[in-house]
């Protein structure tokens, strides 16, 4: 078998096994169910609001934007895990394995795709319960699913490997996706439709993969009348996936090279510094 095949086959292994372990643990169950059940309180505590000059209820507009949200902050999942296994030794060990990166990388890529699926179920499975107007178009809604969710991922994860390969601390890329997760929710047009936001804003919103795949999720779960919310009254399929598609082409073009980058510096010396860092700290 070719070795790098190996280890894809390898890390998609370790990957489900983590995320396994995830889900078998009480703090694993804990996180998973907080982190993701946040956006749906505050669907719930707004579900008797309408958005204006509709019928739709906000929950109901506001889900799908909710999963676009959580599509493209999966990058924080890479970010963190490399940042934090390069301070414990944990990516030196792989180094030292012939193709070890390669099956890594796979398995923390796989492992954060796993867990913003089970994140994308907890918010959907509630909401087609709570709130009116929200429902599959068809066989074409469920192939735009299929689509769009595994694009944005595509779009989003090599950015995480980039993140996490040039920042140092796992705590700065905690508080760094704090700030990241509440700039995008703002100008993603969760909230506020992108045309009622400032120009600055509704451009930067139109840049990021949020916004993208929250109106593919718009198109595949409401209502065809719901176009009238979005830019130009349309669904802009040719525009999304050229979206999703570059941030796609530039991550996976530029994801391995700052990894090697990195791979190369990591030493003993530097595992030993990261942890005396780490010790002083707390």
């Amino acid at each position: 078998m070719n070795p790098t095949v190996h280890a894809v086959r390898v890390g998609l292994g370790r990957g489900w096994t983590l995320f396994r372990h995830i889900l078998t643990t009480f703090d694993g169950i804990w996180n998973t169910v907080i982190w993701n059940g946040i956006p749906l309180v505050i669907l719930i505590l707004n579900r008797d609001s309408t958005v204006q000059g509709t019928s739709l209820s906000f929950g109901a507009v506001a889900l799908p934007g909710f999963i676009g949200l959580m599509v493209a902050s999966s990058a924080l999942g890479p970010a963190y895990y490399i940042a934090a296994e390069r301070e414990d030794g944990t990516l030196l060990r792989a180094k030292a394995v012939p193709h070890g990166i390669v099956g890594y990388v796979t398995g923390v890529l796989t492992q954060s795709s796993l867990e913003t699926l089970v994140g994308v179920i907890i918010l959907l499975v509630p909401g087609f319960l709570l709130f009116d107007g929200l429902a599959v178009n068809g066989i074409v809604g469920w192939l735009a699913f299929g689509a769009v969710v595994p694009l944005g991922l595509l779009a989003t994860l090599p950015a995480g490997v980039i993140i996490g390969s040039v920042v140092k601390s796992p705590r700065l890329i905690g508080a760094l996706g704090l700030l990241l997760i509440g700039g995008m929710a703002v100008v993603s047009g969760i909230f506020v439709p992108l045309q009622e936001l400032p120009t600055w804003a509704g451009w930067l919103g139109q840049v990021l993969p949020a916004y993208w795949v929250g109106l593919g999720m718009r198109f595949v779960f409401l209502p065809e009348a719901a176009v009238a919310l979005e830019i130009g009254q349309s669904w802009r399929h040719l525009e999304m996936f050229a979206v999703l598609g570059a941030w796609t082409l530039i991550g996976v073009l530029l994801a391995p090279i700052v990894l090697r980058r990195m791979a190369r510096r990591a030493s003993g010396a530097s595992v030993e510094a990261s942890r005396l860092e780490a010790l002083q700290r707390m």
